[in-house]
């Protein structure tokens, strides 16, 4: 076990019993849930995690050691999320402490079950539709602000969002990035499994293909590398809803990008990658573009949402949207070896300034305490709620 492992499983300090509440996710969202529940339980702590089946099959919450209780909450709203905040009330009518939501989704539920308990909602998305879907989201918004006893923000413009909807106290709570595993394979292994030759520049970006990735931006400036020699080889390790659509677009504007659908072999893509892209039009700490730095990966990245605070002077910066300025920061650096090695340089150094899973288990165990002193278990009045719902 690496010095970074160690330290993320070091006791949380905090032994009382919390729900953690999520929603749908496959990514970044469920990885710091089951972070938490590693570090909470490694503490002491007694974790229930509330949220989809599917959630519990891919992130393992059990294994580290929590209680699952599935919970089905869509990634948006439906009639049946009456049935989730009934059975989340059932659950907090238990010897709960403390309830803490991930997410917007969980989030409302939580609001709406109106537990005794205090509650912590982390906002780790920024709301980016129109329509009714976005009038019905800023008006979860404000809910869910005006009633959690303390909003966390992943990011600081996050933070500034809570505390416009009314929330009395808000924080910014950086999410740490789960530690990325060693490689299985050498360079030369990963570059033969795509047929990347010796001097063919291989560029990676990985998450989930959803418009707000906009990878349409990725495959219009990958169309035009087709005239770089040698052409480089573009992958995108992900899934989503997006599939289908990007598809047609990279086959319709020949772009040099295959799909990889899901991979658990980040780390060996990046031992492969000579650049990291991400062209989202918001992030708050996004996932990859830590996992980059924290390989020494250069990286190009959309200066958007939280992006600047967490990657400072350690990668290029480009505005969201702009096919022009992504192609010129990725043919600037392909033609400069000194400036990619300076950039992985300090990608390391900036990786290493960021806070350590064990590091956020720490400040959320804190703020438990703060609401929770000692940890000390309300009673059980299930009966009582039962009764009063009859």
């Amino acid at each position: 076990m690496s010095a970074r492992s160690e330290r993320s499983g070091a006791a949380s300090g905090w032994t009382g019993s919390v729900v953690l509440l999520i929603a749908s996710s496959t990514g970044g969202v469920g990885q710091h849930v089951a972070s938490l529940t590693r570090g909470l339980v490694s503490g002491g702590a007694s974790v229930t995690v509330c949220g989809p089946a599917a959630t519990e099959q891919q992130f393992g919450f059990t294994a580290g050691g929590a209680r699952f209780v599935p919970i089905e909450i869509p990634a948006n709203p439906t009639p049946a999320d009456g049935r989730a905040v009934a059975a989340l009330r059932r659950v907090l009518a238990g010897p709960v402490d403390l309830v803490h939501a991930h997410g917007l989704r969980a989030g409302l539920v939580a609001a709406l079950a109106r537990p005794r308990q205090p509650l912590v909602v982390t906002w780790h998305n920024a709301i980016l539709v129109g329509g009714l879907r976005g009038r019905l989201s800023r008006w979860a918004e404000r809910i869910v602000a005006r009633r959690a006893t303390v909003a966390l923000g992943a990011s600081a413009d996050l933070v500034e969002r809570v505390v416009a909807l009314g929330a009395t106290d808000a924080r910014l709570a950086p999410v740490a990035a789960p530690e990325l595993p060693t490689p299985r394979r050498g360079r030369t292994a990963v570059r033969a499994e795509f047929g990347v030759t010796p001097d063919q520049p291989l560029l990676l970006s990985v998450g989930r293909l959803h418009p707000q990735k906009r990878y349409d931006i990725l495959v219009r400036a990958a169309a035009r590398w087709r005239d770089l020699d040698p052409p480089p080889v573009v992958l995108i390790a992900g899934s989503g809803p997006s599939y289908l659509p990007l598809a047609a677009d990279i086959s319709t504007v020949r772009a040099p990008i295959t799909l990889l659908g899901h991979r658990t072999d980040v780390a060996d893509l990046l031992l492969g990658a000579d650049l990291a892209l991400v062209t989202s039009d918001w992030e708050a700490r996004q996932l990859f573009a830590q996992e980059a730095l924290h390989s020494g990966v250069p990286l190009v990245a959309t200066a958007v949402g939280g992006i600047p605070e967490l990657v400072g002077d350690a990668a290029v910066l480009v505005p969201p949207g702009d096919v022009d300025a992504l192609d010129r920061a990725v043919r600037d650096l392909l033609a400069d070896d000194g400036r990619r090695a300076e950039l992985s340089r300090r990608a390391l150094a900036q990786s290493r300034t960021w806070p350590t899973e064990a590091g956020t288990v720490a400040e959320v165990s804190g703020i438990y305490a703060e609401l929770v002193p000692g940890g000390g278990r309300l009673p059980d009045t299930s009966s009582t709620h039962e009764h009063g719902r009859g």
